[in-house]
């Protein structure tokens, strides 16, 4: 019984973990499904963090958070896509430029509205997001492993978290069950042709970027008003590009996105309930190289298990209309 209440806990460590990644992954999935590259998650939804957390000290209200988180990422979307859409710059260095933007930013602003290093005070009541009870949460409870199951698993987190949950399902219908959705799959393979069926090519890929940016305003936003309850100065620490790797471990397909981004969630959760465990035979092992395991493995997965993995042919490449 003890080993089922440690995977369970294990789970729903995982899960929460997952939430970030899976925002920043689907956001990626927008984005490189419409052509553009978008190294930029990590810088999005840092700042998606500082924003939600100001607004929530500010106003008291977690959703107020949100909103502001979602609304200065897809500012950094619009300027991401006004480099790489209307510019026709190398989308790579946009995407960087937005990153070291976020980190040198919010670190500077944190530190001259705080003056507590570049993080902020902490979260408070309905300033935070707090846990939602699910029903029937608590009468399950007794349940064998069901009730525990149920009660720490699908119930117990909070709104950010089935938001994001429910972005899967929602891109999958998007994507594949609407003109939409079909204009922008088509415009990541051929630009030129959907350009010449008279649909906006610009305007599909800005529609994309906006899309990102509420996503990762939505993981940015978890992240500072309902995980962590405060931001800490680059407290997204590579979930960004954690997440570009598991879109490819995914091969840009939304239900494959949760799958990959909750494997990477529950190795970082093992990672963390092995932190002080000695082990037999090896003794207790260093805290650094438990630290260093999810990226490890992200890179085995990756070099071993993915196989060929094929992304959208105009993908990274500025679109030029033919006159």
């Amino acid at each position: 019984m003890e080993l089922i209440d440690t995977a369970i806990g294990v789970f729903a460590s995982g899960l929460r973990l997952a939430i970030p990644l899976l925002c920043a992954c689907l956001a990626g999935l927008y984005s490189e499904r419409s052509g553009i590259v978008d190294i930029g998650l990590e810088g999005k939804m840092l700042a998606a963090a500082f924003g939600a957390t100001v607004a929530a000290l500010s106003t008291g209200s977690a959703l107020a958070g949100l909103g502001v988180g979602i609304v200065v990422s897809v500012m950094l979307g619009l300027i991401h896509g006004f480099a790489s859409i209307s510019q026709r710059g190398n989308q790579i260095v946009s995407g960087m430029a937005i990153n070291m933007l976020a980190v040198g930013l919010t670190a500077l602003l944190g530190n001259a509205w705080f003056r507590e290093g570049g993080r902020t005070p902490s979260l408070e009541g309905a300033a935070r997001f707090q846990p939602i009870a699910l029903p029937g949460a608590e009468a399950l409870a007794g349940v064998p492993v069901i009730g525990p199951f149920y009660k720490s698993v699908v119930s117990g987190h909070p709104l950010p978290v089935y938001l994001a949950l429910a972005a899967v399902p929602m891109t999958w219908f998007l994507l594949y069950r609407t003109r939409w959705g079909l204009r922008l799959r088509a415009v990541g393979e051929n630009p030129a042709a959907v350009d010449t069926a008279g649909v906006s090519v610009s305007a599909l890929r800005y529609s994309a970027v906006v899309m990102a940016g509420v996503l990762c305003g939505l993981g940015g936003t978890y992240l500072a008003v309902a995980q962590a309850a405060a931001f800490l100065p680059n407290m997204t620490a590579g979930k960004g590009f954690i997440a570009l790797a598991a879109l490819i471990f995914a091969k840009w397909r939304p239900v494959h996105a949760l799958g990959a981004c909750l494997l990477f969630g529950l190795l970082d959760a093992v990672a963390i309930r092995l932190q002080g465990v000695s082990l037999p035979g090896v003794g207790q092992v260093p805290v650094q190289a438990i630290q260093a395991l999810p990226y490890v493995i992200t890179v085995v997965l990756l070099a071993g298990f993915v196989g060929r993995a094929i992304p959208p042919k105009a993908v990274g490449i500025p679109y030029v209309k033919e006159r």
